[in-house]
């Protein structure tokens, strides 16, 4: 069993900055990559960032490349997405995913976090 827990949404400001994290628990024996996606009113869920944790390859989707950083620090289990420059069309659900191996038995499974509103408004 794993659970990935995620925090850090809240009501910004346009320029304002953010930091979500995600902790992942359970029988965890790798963790694969890790990436954050988010989901608007009415629009399809799109991934925003992502990163293999045993390189720290990091792939950034156009509209955050500059702006968003993902990081991991690997002794927690825990990625990060630092949010500078929010503009409000930022706006949305913000998830975290990852792929991960857990044990007993040896399983390499798709995971998800429950969501964290990220609201950016004048």
């Amino acid at each position: 069993q794993v659970q990935l827990v995620e925090s850090g949404g809240g009501l910004v400001q346009p320029g304002d900055s953010l930091r979500l994290s995600c902790a992942a628990s359970g029988r965890i024996l790798r963790i694969n990559s890790m990436a954050w996606y988010r989901q608007a009113p009415g629009e399809q869920r799109e991934v925003v960032a992502s990163i293999i944790t045993s390189s720290g390859t990091t792939n950034y989707a156009d509209p955050v490349k500059g702006r968003f950083t993902i990081s991991t620090d690997n002794a927690k289990n825990t990625v990060y997405l630092q949010m500078n420059s929010l503009n409000p069309e930022d706006t949305a659900v913000y998830y975290c995913n990852a792929v991960i191996t857990s044990s007993g038995p040896w399983t390499t499974s798709n995971y998800w976090g429950q969501g964290t509103q990220v609201t950016v408004s004048s």
